[in-house]
């Protein structure tokens, strides 16, 4: 969650996003309606028909292909968020901005012949389906444009608090990015302010994978990390160490302008309630601080439920919007996350981040791809979705298939 998107907890159902709710309603109709009724034996008096089923699934998904197509795109840097009024704003008050069409009866078709969603008699598409269709549409859509990619960290490429294996198939995948000349960093919260071998251990995997494949200087270059949300950029040598890059040689005059003192205020605020709420709810946790978050972090063999962590989460970002530092509304844009067994409250956000490595590369937003899987409303990838095109996957397993869908489409580009 961060500081340009607010949340009524109460009202809203634990775990959905509102765009794939949007689909999963207009998908139940022809799941519903047209469903074949069974006689005694459990058959029914003509062949199910599913081929009738899909093409009903398709009808559907093409008329939201037209609604998307009616929005206005963006494709500009810094965009600032102004809601447009078009006819899926209306019905999706919540939509996020939208960077290329996205082809969802072919993403459909894919889907189907794989597992046969239009065979189904008793359970409806589901979150998960529509989130991989809406994955394998957007990996379509930006194919032929891609010259940035992005990927959030833990759950993403590794496990949860784990390092990069270095037997994960991700690792040839990840080569095979940089081979087709594209710019690939990882975007995560870690924040190591400097400190190359703190993330370089996170890596371990990757960069030795790098060394095994004997990458040449100029594909290696091309691989870069920004640690704390936005605010530690490092870049891969042809050693395949990691260097940090000094702040001014990519942050914008606003980022370089946040004052320390503005920085210090807005952390204390933080840590307060955040040590508030654990007094209150008993929470078996550590409160630890660094010099642009600060957080807490599950102790070993306890458990915080995700409410609780959402609590904290919540609550600390309702505490900061009412309360600015030094008098000033808003002085600085955080991000407040519930990692799963942690919660951090950082200076910056991803949406920062993404904006910041696109001027760098000179990559617009519909040349952008992040991959994550914190795209709930209490999650650090969802403001991402503003400033560029987003995959939400759940686990590295995922992204592997992703990858592999998306290096099938670079093959046929190249």
């Amino acid at each position: 969650m961060t500081s340009l998107y607010r949340i009524n907890y109460a009202l809203r159902a634990h775990k959905r996003d509102p765009f794939i709710e949007f689909i999963k309603a207009m998908l139940m109709t022809p799941f519903v309606l047209y469903a074949r009724p069974l006689n005694e034996d459990g058959g029914n008096d003509d062949d199910y028909q599913v081929d009738a089923n899909v093409a009903r699934y398709c009808d559907i998904l093409s008329s939201i292909e037209t609604l998307i197509e009616s929005t206005p795109i963006y494709n500009v840097y810094w965009f600032a968020g102004i809601p447009d009024q078009s006819r899926l704003y209306q019905l999706v008050p919540s939509i996020s901005t939208f960077h290329t069409p996205l082809p969802l009866r072919e993403s459909f078709l894919r889907a189907n012949a794989k597992h046969s969603i239009a065979a189904r008699r008793f359970v409806p598409p589901s979150f998960n389906d529509i989130r991989r269709i809406l994955n394998t549409a957007q990996i379509i859509a930006i194919a032929s444009n891609l010259k940035l990619i992005t990927f959030d960290g833990d759950m993403t490429l590794y496990e949860d608090g784990a390092d990069f294996e270095h037997d994960s198939a991700l690792v040839q995948l990840l080569i095979k990015l940089l081979e087709f000349d594209l710019y690939v960093c990882v975007v995560t919260a870690a924040g190591y302010p400097g400190d190359a071998k703190r993330y370089e251990g996170r890596l371990s995997g990757l960069l030795n994978g790098f060394r095994k494949a004997e990458l040449p200087k100029d594909v290696c270059q091309k691989f870069f990390l920004l640690g704390g949300e936005c605010n530690y950029l490092f870049q891969c040598q042809e050693d395949y160490h990691l260097k940090y890059i000094p702040e001014e040689q990519y942050q914008p005059d606003f980022v370089n302008s946040w004052k320390a003192e503005d920085i210090k205020d807005f952390l204390d605020i933080a840590e307060n309630n955040l040590q508030k709420c654990v007094n209150e709810m008993k929470l078996p946790c550590t409160l630890l601080r660094k010099s642009r978050a600060v957080g807490i972090v599950t102790h070993p063999d306890e458990k915080i439920f995700r409410e609780q962590l959402d609590e904290l989460v919540l609550s600390t970002q309702h505490k900061l919007l009412i309360q600015s530092p030094s008098g000033k509304k808003k002085a600085l844009p955080f991000c407040a996350f519930n990692g799963g067994r942690d919660v951090w409250v950082d200076v910056g956000n991803k949406l920062i981040g993404v904006q910041m490595l696109q001027q760098y590369f000179n990559a617009l937003p519909n040349e952008t791809l992040h991959i994550g899987d914190q795209f709930l409303s209490t999650g650090n990838d969802y403001a991402t979705r503003r400033q560029c095109c987003t995959l939400w996957i759940i686990n590295p397993e995922e992204t592997q298939a992703v990858l592999v869908e998306l290096d099938a489409l670079l093959e046929a580009k190249s």
